[in-house]
């Protein structure tokens, strides 16, 4: 089952479509897909209001895609919790793109905004553009974040990248700014940029490699020498490789990891 989706226009308030998921879409009809409730600020409105729809046969959820054709970056919760089937979105997407989700596969095709992944159980988040804010982090008030699954971002990743990061692996091409991997107690996260500071703040498990150089330090990690090639899962890294753990100034035995190329400080 293929589901078209393409925006009527411009968006004001921002709209919260948690209905956007391949298993809210599984077996229904075009008519019925339409109907179904988005919100926007206090109000609620079908999807048509928002939304083109086109529906090509019908399926179950793990053989259910979702294809948004256009810029959605007034629309949040794409994806939420979901656990199978593909969307792509040829555009940029809002806020909370894939969170809480725990199967299936999203691509976005251009931005994303802030805590994309958050709290990801499993599956796959790919966006080629830029991400904001908080990606695969813990919600607010919650110290565990992602925890499975796969986040690959093409472009740059703005602050506290991975916060509360339990498990699952985060690889970013271009540069995140600060806190990356705060309070991070598994997973890795690699960063092909460079990074501005906090990073692996709190850290008490799990990896960090930041091939860039970091311009300030955390304080509380200590020399561990140097290592050629580091690997983390699939990624086998090339280079020498500053060794890092910490953060002692939350344990006295840490098992955090950091990596970073070259001199260690960009």
């Amino acid at each position: 089952m293929e589901v078209i989706l393409r925006p009527k226009g411009e968006i004001g308030i921002m709209v919260e479509a948690e209905v956007i998921n391949p298993e809210t879409f599984a077996c229904r009809s075009k008519e019925e897909i339409e109907g179904l409730v988005v919100w926007q600020g206090p109000t609620n409105h079908p999807l048509s209001e928002f939304f083109e729809v086109a529906v090509r046969e019908d399926g179950s959820p793990e053989e259910t895609s979702i294809l948004i054709d256009g810029d959605v970056s007034r629309v949040k919760h794409i994806g939420h919790s979901m656990n199978a089937g593909r969307i792509e979105i040829r555009g940029s997407v809002g806020m909370h793109v894939g969170s809480e989700m725990s199967g299936g596969s999203i691509l976005v095709k251009g931005n994303a905004g802030s805590w994309a992944g958050m709290e990801m159980k499993g599956g796959l988040l790919q966006i080629e553009g830029d991400a904001g804010d908080h990606v695969g982090s813990a919600y607010r008030g919650s110290w565990r974040g992602m925890s499975g699954g796969r986040i690959l971002i093409g472009g740059t990743a703005r602050s506290q990248l991975g916060g509360g990061l339990a498990g699952g692996e985060i690889v970013v091409g271009g540069d995140v700014e600060n806190f990356c991997g705060i309070r991070q107690a598994g997973g890795f996260i690699i960063v092909h940029g460079t990074a501005v500071r906090g990073v692996g703040a709190e850290m008490n498990g799990g990896m960090i490699v930041i091939c860039g150089g970091i311009r300030q330090l955390s304080p509380g990690f200590m020399d561990a020498g140097q290592e050629d090639g580091p690997v983390l899962g699939e990624n086998h890294l090339v280079g020498i490789f500053n060794k890092l753990l910490g953060d002692y100034a939350i344990s006295k035995n840490p098992k955090g990891v950091l990596y970073v190329s070259g001199g260690g400080v960009a």
